[in-house]
């Protein structure tokens, strides 16, 4: 009755709805998810609700009482109009209430077509609501409706809700075990991916290749373990899944994303088929792991296999070019690129204009840019880097704004490139420019345009303006200590650096891997060792004592400071095999003229099979120029060629100065034309090789071209130029460069001031030289050094002495080369036991291990006392081989003292040791001439003939004029030859009224003497010294250099001249200076 009296209640309107339901539901039990069952509910008024919804069907009811049979179709047809209006699911869900009150209950596909409409509406309420009817009504859960409820919880976040549905459904299919993986992980849940994929192994469920796929990319998120994941790929060989590219295909990118990229290629070999995406895991696999080489190779065997190569390969292959700097060929991939057409691929596209611009090709970076169809952020911010990189900051910043323009808000990695851009060439105004954009857009708290700032501010000196934004950002970024550590360092403020240091750690910051280089790059600058050994300390505490990058910093300060030992051992400790580390120890070993060990320790690590980088190259090739080993250093050379390094700008120059060092004065200069950006150091490896090498005209000649064609000389080329005038002493020309270095502002240097001092002390100007060290405000030892030696140079013994016990007093440590200095003086002067005593306190008092230098140092001290016996004694018991220098200055000081004996002694050691040299038969020859044994005179000249061994002539020079003018023994080839003979004859007239007497030449016997003309026989030096009295100034001192020592006559000829012509004359022989003034010569007849 209730429903006849509900029916009366309808209006017209109402009986028009019911007789077209009428009619459509014999189209319903036909076809359920017909068009016309879609379309039927479109008549009834949107804004029905549950009540009034029940009283309309209970007033139709009637109507459905011949459709019983198929009453759950229809209602399921009523309820898809939610699903095609997505107006909400609530009607639907009145719907089901209805059908329960009428007595049908709904089945699978009426609840399945419910979780559609609440998963397009979005509504998750209703969701929940059904999910509750079916559990309280009882339902049997189905796997698809199931897996519909999950994909609504897994839509909204609800990832508990999710799994406990899985949870209810009762032996879930392999298919729903692999479809629930698959919307975990499409929602990037890798944890739930792999906590699931541990049930179903536990469950005994047996994973098809789909579920291994998802969970190896789940992996791939960082959340699972090596040893997972090694247990995983024994699941796959264990289940046949071992050649399979679906699951293999993810194992390679894993493998290689955790840098085992041999199990990732044992994988991809172990593919019988391999489709693209095999690959390019493979190709970006080597890569992602430094094997960019091996990238390039598999993709030429991809082409010969002639798989159709896909953007992704392209896009692989193009950045391990890019890595490795294979420029060229990547130029031939892009004419590839345009042969497939691919040419159009953004980011193919994007990978060719990171090549380009790494190249410095930009021309054709933006051409690729401008003919992109489709441009994302990654290619504004390449060619934005490559611009910036390259120093086109007004270009990199128009980009940015034509980047605006195409609608397109740029990221932190566009605005951190423009930073970059501006620090690079010190751009600080747009720099601030940009800043403001950031705060404007709200970009200032990412931590990478933070650092960007920061740095930029930093790079631009602008040193309180990063020190406010530093103060105003975030103090847990450990990223913007270190750049202010290295801020600092940059500045030379190590005070300032450390205190941020310690404050970083007070704030309960920990230093990482970067902290600790930033502030011991500064220790090492400014040569802080007691402050980088402490933070190496800290190193250790703080478990960083294995760390690559740090060790590698720690080696570099060891090794510059002069800790080898310590510095090797760091190196020998590191468990991986890291190319900077070693280059390290090579340039320290270089730099501190331990030649020999830098290219024993590069060949080590050639043989470890450590490919050198450039700065190894170099390194090596500088050692062999430290030791004139051509032939290596020219090996080396071609090593670095093939590996890649011909225009290298380190190597260039490292290879011109092992020409010039080893006197290939044409080769030298090739080297240095083929050089397209001459440096200074370029400049100056020429200037310094051919100073070293003796080629002092040259290295001059160089300097001055360099001076000439604008470029700005330094500290080392002043140093460079100013040893050269010292080996010539050319006096004059060393103190116009003296000048120049004082208006380039370098006379405050301690390290000129040391140039200098031994400028002075060379050219025979010791006031000058003391003048300079007395005047320097702070001193080195090597200034220290400098000046003892230059004392010693000048028979200044006592001086000599005197200063190297101030030195002491002051706590200045001596070294090796203090103590030659010392030694030398005490051997010029006579000092033997002073000299024995100071020989002694190296090892006793100063640690410091005496060198072959040394030894000859004593010997030469005993030898010019007259103590022969005593100095072969001290030689016998050397704790070290005797080398050839040891033995010539004891036959040396034999031919002095006329002793044939240990003469001989000493002889047929050297002979054995170097049998060509001619000072030994001239040493020897000269004994027996001065003890009259003529007959072993002459066989001594025989043998040296017989050997062919020819001795080196006498020569003397002295500069006039701005002219060098040599003479040798009895020389008539000078121009005014006439003159000076004519004005040598005066001399000696003058000189004999006054007690000259010539001694008889005791080298020839009487009958060779009576044989030929007495001029034939004069000295060099006499010569030199007659025509500088004929030539130069009154007021001026007459510099004289001779290749050999000074005979006893000439010593006392030059004495006398220096008397009669009231001049100051100063001669460099190979041993000592003499400076004669007033008939006295500063060595006191002691040499």
């Amino acid at each position: 009755m209730k429903s006849l009296h509900s029916y009366r209640l309808l209006n017209v309107n109402d009986r028009r709805y019911s007789k077209s339901i009428q009619i459509s539901m014999v189209a319903c039990s036909v076809s359920l998810r017909g068009s016309l069952s879609n379309s039927l509910l479109h008549h009834f008024p949107s804004n029905i609700t549950r009540r009034s919804s029940c009283k309309y069907f209970h007033g139709n009811v009637g109507k459905f009482k011949s459709a019983r049979s198929c009453s759950t179709a229809i209602w399921d047809a009523l309820d898809e109009s939610p699903v095609v209006q997505n107006e909400g699911n609530g009607k639907g869900i009145d719907f089901l209430y209805l059908m329960e009150e009428r007595g049908i209950r709904a089945n699978v596909q009426t609840y399945l077509w419910l979780f559609e409409g609440c998963l397009n509406s979005g509504s998750l309420f209703d969701a929940k609501k059904l999910h509750a009817k079916i559990f309280k009504s009882g339902f049997d859960w189905e796997h698809v409706l199931g897996s519909r409820l999950i994909d609504i919880y897994l839509a909204h976040d609800e990832i508990d809700n999710a799994i406990k549905v899985f949870d209810d459904i009762p032996s879930p299919s392999v298919s729903l075990w692999k479809e629930v993986i698959s919307r975990l992980l499409s929602k990037k849940l890798a944890g739930q991916v792999l906590t699931l994929f541990s049930r179903l192994i536990t469950e005994n469920v047996t994973p098809n290749e789909s579920t291994f796929a998802s969970v190896l990319r789940a992996c791939s998120g960082g959340k699972a373990s090596f040893q997972f994941i090694e247990q995983i790929h024994g699941m796959i060989i264990h289940h046949g899944f071992s050649s399979s590219p679906l699951v293999c295909n993810p194992l390679i990118d894993l493998y290689s994303k955790n840098g085992h990229a041999d199990r990732a290629k044992l994988v991809f070999e172990s593919l019988f088929l391999r489709d693209s995406i095999s690959w390019v895991a493979m190709i970006s696999g080597f890569s992602q792991n430094g094997r960019e080489d091996e990238a390039i190779l598999l993709f030429c065997q991809m082409h010969k296999s002639a798989v159709v190569p896909t953007p992704y390969v392209f896009s692989s292959v193009l950045s391990a070019c890019t890595k490795i700097e294979s420029f060229k060929l990547g130029e031939q991939l892009h004419g590839f690129i345009v042969k497939w057409g691919l040419s159009s691929e953004t980011f193919v596209c994007n990978a060719l204009m990171t090549l380009y611009s790494r190249w410095g090709n930009l021309i054709a970076a933006e051409q690729i840019f401008s003919k992109m169809h489709h441009r994302d952020r990654i290619s504004y911010n390449s060619l934005i880097s490559g611009l910036a990189q390259c120093g086109f900051s007004d270009r990199a910043l128009q980009l940015f704004e034509e980047m605006q323009l195409d609608c397109m808000k740029p990221d932190s990695v566009t605005v951190a490139s423009l930073l970059s851009a501006c620090a690079s060439v010190g751009a600080g105004h747009k720099g601030k420019q940009l800043h403001s954009y950031v705060i404007k857009m709200g970009m200032s708290s990412d931590l990478i345009i933070e650092g960007s700032l920061l740095d930029l501010y930093v790079k631009c000196y602008d040193i309180e303006t990063a020190r406010e934004f530093f103060l105003t950002t975030e103090t847990e970024n450990v990223v913007l200590w270190n750049v202010m550590l290295v801020a600092y360092g940059q500045l030379g403020n190590l005070s300032e650096s450390y205190r941020i240091f310690l404050q970083m750690q007070t704030e309960g910051l920990m230093p990482n891997q970067y902290t600790y280089p930033s502030i011991l790059r500064t220790c090492t600058s400014l040569g802080a060792l007691d402050l980088g050994e402490q933070i190496h300390t800290q190193v250790i505490k703080t478990g960083f004592q294995f760390n690559v990058y740090v060790c590698s910093v720690l080696i570099d300060m060891y090794a510059k400071l002069g800790e080898l030992d310590n510095a090797r051992g760091i190196l020998k400790r590191l468990r991986e095999e890291d190319v900077v580390s070693w280059t390290a120890m090579i340039a320290g070993y270089t730099q501190h003229d331990f030649f020999t060990e830098a290219l024993k320790l590069f060949q080590e690590m050639e043989d470890q099979g450590i490919r050198s980088d450039n700065i190894g190259f170099s390194s090596a090739i500088s050692a062999c120029a430290g030791i004139q080993a051509l032939n290596q250093g020219q090996q080396i050379h071609a090593q670095s060629y093939v590996s890649g390094y011909s225009e290298d700008l380190s190597i260039g120059n490292a290879l011109v100065s092992l020409y010039a060092r080893c006197g290939r004065v044409q080769d030298a200069y090739l080297a240095f034309e083929k050089i397209d950006a001459k440096d200074n150091i370029s400049w100056n490896a020429l200037i310094s090789g051919f100073a070293q090498s003796g080629h002092c005209e040259e290295a001059l000649q160089v300097f001055s071209q360099m001076n000439q064609a604008g470029v700005e000389a330094n500290l080392f080329t002043f140093g460079s130029a100013v040893s050269a005038t010292a080996n010539m002493a050319n006096i004059k020309q060393g103190k116009q460069i003296h000048a120049m270095m004082i208006k380039n502002g370098y006379d405050s240097e301690i390290e000129a001031s040391n140039v200098l001092i031994t400028l002075y002390s060379k050219c025979g100007s010791i006031e000058d030289a003391g003048r300079e060290f007395f005047e320097m405000p702070e001193k080195s030892v090597v200034s220290w050094n400098a000046m003892i030696t230059g004392y010693s140079q000048h028979g200044y013994g006592s001086e000599a002495v005197s200063l190297f016990e101030d030195m002491k007093r002051l706590g200045l440590r001596p070294n090796h080369v203090t103590f030659v200095g010392v030694l030398s003086a005490c051997s010029h002067v006579g000092l033997v036991n002073e000299g024995l005593s100071y020989f002694n306190s190296m090892s006793k008092e100063h640690g410091l291990v005496p060198k072959p230098e040394h030894y000859v140092c004593v010997v030469d001290l005993l030898g010019r006392a007259g103590l022969l016996h005593r100095a072969r004694e001290f030689i016998e018991e050397m704790p070290i081989e005797p080398d050839a220098m040891i033995w010539r200055t004891l036959l040396s000081a034999c031919t002095v003292r006329k002793n044939i004996e240990i003469g001989e002694f000493a002889a047929r050691h050297l002979l054995e040791l170097e049998p060509e040299d001619s000072a030994t038969y001239v040493l020897l020859s000269n004994i027996y001439a001065v003890s009259g044994k003529w007959d072993y005179r002459d066989r001594t000249r025989q043998m040296m003939k017989e050997r062919g061994v020819r001795k080196e002539p006498g020569r003397s020079w002295i500069e006039v004029k701005n002219s060098i003018h040599a003479f040798f023994v009895g020389d008539r080839l000078h121009p005014l030859a006439e003159r000076i003979y004519d004005y040598l004859d005066d001399l000696n007239k003058r000189a004999a009224e006054i007690g000259y007497v010539k001694e008889r030449y005791n080298l020839l016997n009487d009958v060779e003497q009576g044989e030929k003309d007495p001029t034939a026989y004069i000295h060099s030096e006499k010569l030199a010294i007659t025509f500088g009295l004929l030539s130069l100034s009154n007021t001026m001192p007459v510099r004289v250099i001779k290749n050999l020592r000074v005979c006893n006559d000439c010593h006392n000829w030059i004495k006398f001249v220096s008397k009669i012509s009231n001049r100051a004359i100063v001669v460099r022989d190979a041993y000592r200076f003499h400076h004669f003034e007033g008939g006295v010569c500063s060595c006191k007849d002691y040499w």
